[in-house]
């Protein structure tokens, strides 16, 4: 009953409150570039689908979180969302500086992430770790390639995903350390497709 209440409060505060970080965010202090019109509805885009990211980050650590038997994987889970919250936090910062809304389907999204955390958790705590390892590997070259697609001018929203990235990499990186397993070829290349639905669909809804 607690984990359920955890993830009915986790996707309230994440779809309709205003998230709080913990940390401030990568931005502060560096001022708003001078951006074209074409170049703010770019930021603004990439954005938000960084900001869906995140959104379904929150519900696979709770969906995971959830399941699991394990009090030390749960208890890790719960701390990396929250660690994921000021990406949250970060990312909404970014769409209101830009001007820009967040994604009207991120219910849509987080119930599939939710269900996704679920099932990976059901399987074994391994795999659900293993779950946890790509889909940070799949989301730190999803940033690389923003990096390489923000406007130089947009140092702001920059700085922000540089963040992210190397927060990501270090997420895989201890996903493994506790030992996740290493998903099967399709199991990573039907993640990599899912990925591509919602990133296409984000970036205009």
């Amino acid at each position: 009953m607690d984990s359920l209440l955890i993830a009915a409060d986790t996707a309230l505060r994440t779809l309709f409150a205003a998230p709080q970080a913990h940390e401030r965010t990568p931005a502060h202090g560096i001022a708003e570039g001078t951006l074209a019109p074409a170049q703010k509805q770019l930021s603004g885009a990439l954005m938000r689908v960084n900001h869906v990211g995140e959104v379904c980050a929150q519900a696979l650590y709770t969906g995971q979180a959830t399941v699991t038997q394990d009090p030390q994987l749960r208890d890790h889970l719960l701390a990396a969302a929250r660690e994921e919250t000021d990406h949250l936090a970060w990312t909404r910062q970014r769409l209101d500086a830009l001007g820009a809304r967040p994604s009207v389907l991120n219910p849509l999204w987080f119930a599939g992430a939710f269900v996704l955390g679920v099932v990976a958790a059901k399987v074994s705590d391994r795999a659900s770790l293993g779950f946890v390892a790509e889909t940070e590997d799949q989301v730190a070259a999803h940033l690389r390639g923003h990096l390489a697609r923000l406007p130089e001018q947009d140092a702001a929203s920059r700085a922000v995903v540089a963040r992210m990235k190397e927060d990501e990499e270090r997420h895989a990186a201890q996903a493994r350390t506790a030992g996740a397993l290493e998903l099967p070829r399709p199991a990573r290349a039907a993640m990599r497709a899912a990925a591509k639905v919602m990133t296409t669909t984000a970036h205009y809804l």
